[in-house]
């Protein structure tokens, strides 16, 4: 039987930089880029949020579970739930994303301590 690479259960859906992210103070922290939508179940697992640069450059991607972020419908924004020095000092990248496989999710789980939430890929 030969072998497959394992299925990729993560989606990225609603790549925009359109919606604003906000501090629980009501401070901007960085815009919405992408949802990781599970696959399988249709659910919002993870939100990946730009924060910083200029004109395009610098900025920084930070990956965080879904349940970390309340919609705001009045100011059509999402509000950060955790301090904002919690989650800048959280995982992040600047250029080359890594693979969010089950791995990468589990990292982020921890340090967000989320581990009790169903977050898993499979």
């Amino acid at each position: 039987m030969a072998q497959t690479e394992p299925t990729q259960l993560l989606l990225q859906a609603n790549k925009s930089d359109a919606i604003a992210v906000r501090s629980r103070d009501g401070d901007k922290i960085g815009t919405l880029y992408t949802l990781m939508v599970n696959k399988r179940s249709g659910q919002a697992l993870y939100a990946v949020l730009t924060i910083g640069g200029f004109l395009g450059m610098g900025k920084a991607y930070y990956p965080l579970p879904f349940s970390l972020l309340q919609f705001d419908p009045v100011n059509d924004t999402y509000v950060v739930t955790i301090d904002r020095r919690v989650l800048e000092g959280g995982p992040s990248w600047a250029a080359n994303a890594p693979e969010f496989d089950q791995a990468y999710a589990d990292r982020v789980s921890k340090y967000y301590d989320v581990a009790g939430e169903d977050l898993s890929l499979g």
